[in-house]
C-alpha cells in the first residue's frame, strides 16, 4: 500500500501578493531615502512571505493508522464512511451545511474535500472536513488502512 501525503501549498497568485506587500513597504518608506526603501521592500516582502509559507505548508497524509490532518491526528479507527466532496458539495459543507462542532481543515483555494464520519462515541466531533486535491485518492488511503 503507498502511504497518502499531500502538502497544501498557497496558489503562486499568493507570492505575488507577497511580493505585491514588498512594494507597498517600500512606497511607504520612499520619503525616507533609499536605504529605508529597499528595507520597506525586503521586509514587507518577507513578512508576507513568511505568512504565506506559513498558511501553505499544511499536510494531510495517511501514515501508521492514522489521519494527519494539520495538527489532528485522528486513528482511522476512529472514523467511519468517507464522503468524496465535489467542488459544489464542498462549498455547501463550508457554509450552510456545516456543524461547528465539526474539525476543519479547510483552504478556500482547493475547491474539492473529503468528508469522514468520526465514529468514536467519545468524541463529540460529529465529522471531519479535509480539503484536498485528490479526494477518491485520500479515501482510497483511509480504506486501506482500514481493510487492514
Amino acid at each position: 500500500m503507498q502511504p497518502y501525503e499531500e502538502r497544501l501549498t498557497a496558489p503562486r497568485s499568493w507570492w505575488f501578493i507577497a511580493f505585491l506587500v514588498g512594494v507597498a513597504g517600500a512606497l511607504i518608506m520612499l520619503p525616507f531615502g533609499t536605504l529605508p526603501m529597499l528595507g520597506g521592500l525586503i521586509g514587507g516582502a518577507a513578512a508576507a512571505a513568511v505568512v504565506v509559507s506559513a498558511y501553505g505548508s499544511v499536510r494531510v497524509r495517511v501514515v501508521a493508522g492514522s489521519l494527519v490532518a494539520g495538527e489532528a491526528k485522528i486513528p482511522v479507527s476512529a472514523l467511519g464512511t468517507a464522503e468524496v466532496l465535489d467542488r459544489d458539495e464542498a462549498a455547501a459543507w463550508r457554509t450552510y451545511k456545516a456543524d461547528p462542532r465539526a474539525f476543519m481543515l479547510l483552504r478556500s483555494y482547493i475547491p474539492t474535500a473529503l468528508r469522514v464520519e468520526v465514529t468514536d462515541p467519545q468524541d463529540p466531533t460529529p465529522y471531519v472536513y479535509v480539503s484536498t486535491r485528490d479526494p477518491e485518492a485520500l479515501s482510497a488511503a483511509l480504506s486501506a488502512v482500514r481493510a487492514q
